[in-house]
């Protein structure tokens, strides 16, 4: 009887033993890894001899885009940087994925099938670490008019997450104040013309050297004309230049006026101009041979789409040449001119001495 019992036991031990259910007793926590590095994935399946056991890839945003591995002991990917092992002692099946891409990040999910509708599953993520990559659409540059506000966008992917800053050219102050600023936009209420230039948005995570774009920040504004000298004096049958510096944006129209005349290059003046910058020009008149009806008030004026400035130079007369300016010289066809300067000079350094 003893000899019955125990067979019936065994019996019945091996039929529970047949129904029990397949479990996924281990999987692999998650992996952080870096680019060209080799990581392994384990799943320990118990009572899973009689079932397929498959190891397949989702990519992490989800939906139906899923690449299948390997099916039991063989795999079915054939790609060199990817090896399996199977260790019967544990039921484990090891996924081995050498030279990680950057493409290799995803959720790897070890699926269990118990029939063609069941199916028992773990999954592990693999994060890859990657030096930041900014966005497109990231801005590039912009042109504003002065006093519209203003908002500079930086995104950049990569793993973990980069960090964004702002800096300006030369370590100028930001118009949020201080010379950094951390977050993806940059505000600025009221731009001014002192906020033009260009700015660094640079993306940081640990991994390189980060990555960095210019923009250029054009702002549009309303010419400010300032005189060097406004007023000046010169002997008649003399030359003289009269200055005005301009800054504006987009370059303005000058114009030199004298009398409620726009004066132009003739054999009374000549008109230069110099663009030392996309913002600034100075502009040049030179009174040529002076006459009694030249002397008087000079304007100098400027005009773009966002407004029209101006700034006026005196000339006056003087009965001494005025021999330290540059731009002086001697008028044409004046024979005497060279003896008249000459004894000038000389009279005032003996009245200097006396």
């Amino acid at each position: 009887m003893k000899s019955i019992g125990v067979i019936l036991a065994l019996a019945f031990l091996k039929i529970v033993s047949c129904q029990r259910t397949p479990t996924i007793s281990y999987i692999s926590q998650e992996q952080i890894k870096d680019i060209g590095d080799t990581v392994e994935l384990l799943c320990s399946v118990q009572y899973g001899q009689e079932y397929p056991v498959l190891w397949i890839k989702f990519n992490k945003e989800g939906g139906s885009d899923q690449l299948p591995l390997s099916s039991g002991t063989s795999l079915i990917v054939r790609d060199s940087r990817f090896a399996l092992r199977y260790d019967t002692a544990s039921s484990t099946y090891t996924l081995q994925i050498k030279d990680i891409q950057e493409t290799d990040a995803g959720v790897y999910q070890c699926q269990v099938l118990i029939s063609l509708n069941n199916r028992i599953s773990a999954g592990v993520e693999l994060q890859v670490r990657r030096p930041p990559i900014i966005s497109d659409n990231s801005t590039r540059s912009l042109v504003v008019s002065e006093g519209q506000p203003v908002q500079l966008n930086c995104y950049a992917g990569g793993f973990p997450t980069p960090r964004i800053s702002w800096r300006r050219e030369n370590n100028a102050i930001l118009p949020t104040g201080g010379s950094i600023y951390r977050g993806n936009t940059l505000k600025v209420s009221a731009i001014r013309k002192e906020d033009r230039g260009t700015y660094y948005c640079v993306a940081e995570n640990g991994v390189g050297r980060g990555a960095r774009r210019n923009i250029n920040v054009e702002v549009e504004f309303a010419p400010v004309i300032t005189a060097p000298r406004p007023r000046l004096g010169q002997a008649l049958q003399y030359d003289m230049n009269l200055e005005c510096h301009v800054e504006a944006y987009p370059p303005p129209a000058i114009t030199w006026i004298k009398d409620d005349i726009e004066l132009s290059n003739n054999q009374h003046y000549s008109i230069s101009h110099f663009a030392t910058a996309d913002e600034y020009t100075d502009t040049t008149i030179r009174v040529i041979t002076i006459e009694k009806r030249q002397y008087g008030e000079f304007i100098c004026r400027a005009a773009n789409k966002l407004g029209t400035a101006q700034t006026t130079v005196q000339l006056f007369e003087i009965s001494t040449p005025n021999i330290n300016y540059p731009g002086l010289q001697w008028a044409t066809g004046n024979r005497c001119t060279a003896s008249k300067l000459l004894l000038t000079v000389l009279s005032v350094t003996i009245f200097t001495k006396f």
